[in-house]
């Protein structure tokens, strides 16, 4: 069931906030929702560290070793690439 609420918020921020909703093609009002449906669904689960949906829906699963070494990696795939 749907309910109105009135919000006073600085007016610089509106218009930040109309322009992202209209550029992600959802209405202000769904914004908020989506918003503080995420963050009253992060406190449900007591998170000591609050991950944001954009990091969340860069998770691919796969686990990487503790010792990686990122640059060695990197360099040998560009060896690699290049030969």
């Amino acid at each position: 069931m749907d309910a109105k609420l009135t919000l006073k918020l600085n007016q610089e921020v509106i218009e930040k906030a109309k322009i992202y909703a209209s550029h992600k093609k959802i209405s202000l009002s769904r914004l908020i929702e989506n918003y503080l449906n995420s963050v009253t669904n992060d406190a449900q689960n007591n998170d000591s560290i609050v991950i944001s949906p954009f990091v969340k829906s860069l998770s691919s699963g796969k686990k990487l070793p503790i010792d990686l070494d990122d640059k060695l990696e990197y360099s040998e795939y560009l060896i690699n690439k290049h030969k």
